[in-house]
């Protein structure tokens, strides 16, 4: 039996806000930059199944949310810029004649989003009646699939940002250039 959404309770908000939020973000995103439209359609799509499959209770959902979510903050927090990026940009608004970069500053939402829809998902789970030892299982498989599928969707669309994947080994802190 489906849940209406009235039914729903606060995980389950920030698992379909989250998740809502960032496809939005991707689909502003590929407006500024069309080179990435097909990555960041394909992208969506697990999106769309942990929004799915949690709404509907089923923990893998919250595995594949929970695995896209913390790759993609991980990502953009310890091994690409574009985060830190979206932060200075929000402090050089605040500077007279400064003109706004959108495509830098939707990191934020992006990395909020994420981080909303990891946080969903944990607590989802953690409600959860039923927990099976397997689970664990469950989530190294959700996560190596969530990573092989937008590894696999950057080969097809932008291989250029595959360079990112032997990085996310050697992370470095984020830094916020003055």
């Amino acid at each position: 039996m489906r849940e209406p959404l009235s039914r729903l309770h606060i995980p389950e908000w920030l698992i379909l806000i989250g998740s809502s939020l960032f496809i939005a973000v991707l689909t502003i995103s590929a407006y500024f930059e069309p080179d990435i439209r097909w990555l960041h359609f394909f992208q969506a799509w697990m999106y769309v199944a942990a929004i799915l499959l949690g709404l509907r209770g089923n923990r893998w959902g919250y595995f594949i949310g929970f695995s896209a979510a913390l790759l993609w903050d991980y990502a953009n927090l310890f091994v690409t810029t574009f985060f830190m990026n979206g932060i200075e940009e929000l402090i050089r608004c605040a500077s007279p004649g400064h003109h706004v970069r959108p495509d830098l500053l939707l990191a934020i939402p992006a990395w909020l989003s994420n981080l909303t829809l990891i946080v969903g998902c944990v607590w989802a789970y953690k409600r959860m009646r039923t927990k099976e030892p397997f689970d664990i299982v469950r989530l190294l498989l959700a996560f190596a699939l969530t990573t092989g599928f937008f590894a696999g969707a950057m080969e097809l669309f932008q291989p250029r940002y595959l360079a990112m994947f032997p990085e996310l080994l050697h992370p470095r802190w984020p830094i916020i250039r003055p």
